[in-house]
């Protein structure tokens, strides 16, 4: 584990960065290449421990991936051309490579058997286990296969009509990988629509789904044909860089190249809520199916909101840094409708509380969120990542308005998402 000491920054934060690749466009794009016929070439591909993870897993199952910094080529004759791996599979932290793939390990012909890190290990699988066996899979573990390790023993799995009872992209991206596998039409259908990455890369590697409102559905038994994927910036990531530009008196930075994917802009549409002084400039061209931007954002002070309803899905991974912005806003922020933060790499609604108190903010954590005062002064502090990157990275930042020093131990977890974080941070100060 390695600590950072970080000090405020003394001027504003200026620039233009383009952010690491999407995470969930860059585990997608392995899967679908692997799946596929043919070669992929996946461009800004995040090269984050999470996204390896995916890569290690289809490697064990004998898929020829090569990677050249941020550049991987998949060369593939498709699922028929897996062969059953000797070892069990290591997913790492990585919950996405988790779920997601028991979709696709449960409709193969094998025997496997995967695990991951101690986070993981404690982050609950059933959510997606227990439709699958719905659709005729056979996946056991602990506590019935609520937790990893898991045992599964591919099937031929029936068609699925299913509602999603949370609000969850991962879950919904399982059952179509496994619905793409299966025998029939598999529908899935949920109450607020979460990121459709899934939705708009089957379409770009060749398969045809149908997506009315908030139900999705595929046809299974469609082959998919490799293809080109670039992977736009990680709106995730963006949002660190966003709201510092927010926090630091006299920034103005530019973001290029940046997803503006309509499921994932939730944190755009709340800094405009807020009054941000924000551009964005979306290309005429899209990657993947996504659409893609720079974002010009400069210092204003804000004013606090409220966060909750169907916004939420929308910017599930940015409210750590949105909690910090808002101990900065002019008066009160409320985040709600947010449970689905319990089970992330920890429980995020107590980390964040817990590391915003430990810089001397005033934090009340609700079931379902928090309320937030603003215009708090911050004074900096140990914190510690919890060993989740998101987390760390809100440290970071939080350290540029800190009066005094900050030590954030177990800075090592920002590799998860964003190996060049701090590199990038130094460029903007420079």
């Amino acid at each position: 584990m390695t600590d950072v000491r970080l000090k405020p920054t003394a001027k504003g934060l200026s620039g233009s960065i383009t952010v690491p690749g999407d995470k969930s466009v860059s585990h997608r794009s392995i899967i679908f290449g692997a799946l596929a016929k043919g070669k992929t070439t996946v461009r800004h591909f995040l090269t984050g421990e999470d996204c390896l993870r995916t890569i290690d897993a289809f490697r064990a199952l004998g898929v020829s991936i090569q990677q050249d910094g941020d550049t991987v080529i998949i060369d593939s004759a498709g699922k028929d051309s897996f062969t059953e791996p000797t070892v069990p599979i290591y997913f790492g932290n990585s919950g996405t490579t988790a779920r997601l793939l028991l979709g696709v390990f449960a409709a193969l012909p094998f025997h496997i058997t995967a695990y991951g890190d101690a986070s993981l290990t404690k982050r609950p699988m059933d959510r997606v286990v227990i439709p699958l066996r719905q659709m005729g899979a056979k996946i056991n573990g602990r506590e019935q296969g609520k937790y990893l390790p898991l045992a599964i023993d591919g099937q031929n799995l029936s068609a699925l009509t299913y509602h999603t009872p949370v609000k969850s992209a991962q879950v919904k991206s399982a059952l179509l990988l496994a619905g793409l596998l299966a025998n029939g039409e598999t529908r899935i259908s949920e109450d607020v629509k979460t990121r459709d990455h899934t939705e708009q890369m089957l379409r770009s590697f060749g398969a045809s789904i149908d997506v009315t409102g908030t139900t999705v559905k595929v046809q299974g038994g469609q082959q998919l044909i490799g293809t080109d994927v670039y992977v736009p910036g990680d709106i995730s990531s963006a949002a660190f860089f966003l709201v510092a530009a927010c926090l630091v008196p006299g920034s103005e930075i530019v973001l290029t190249n940046t997803g503006l994917n309509d499921t994932r802009t939730g944190i755009l549409d709340v800094l405009q809520q807020m009054g941000a002084d924000m551009e964005i400039k979306e290309h005429d061209i899209q990657a993947a199916g996504e659409r893609i931007g720079d974002i010009t954002i400069r210092y204003r002070p804000l004013k606090g909101t409220e966060i909750g309803g169907n916004i939420i899905p929308r910017l599930i991974d940015e409210l750590p840094i949105l909690a910090l912005l808002a101990t900065q806003a002019e008066g009160e922020t409320i985040i709600k409708d947010a449970e689905e933060l319990r089970y992330k790499e920890t429980d995020r609604i107590e980390a964040i509380a817990a590391t915003l108190r430990s810089f001397g903010a005033e934090v009340e954590s609700t079931p379902d969120g928090m309320r937030i005062p603003g215009s708090q002064s911050l004074t900096g502090a140990t914190a510690d990542s919890f060993g989740d990157h998101r987390i760390g990275m809100m440290i970071a930042i939080a350290s540029l308005i800190a009066t005094g020093e900050t030590v954030l131990t177990d800075a090592d977890s920002i590799n998860i998402s964003y190996p060049s974080f701090f590199a990038d941070l130094r460029a903007l100060q420079d």
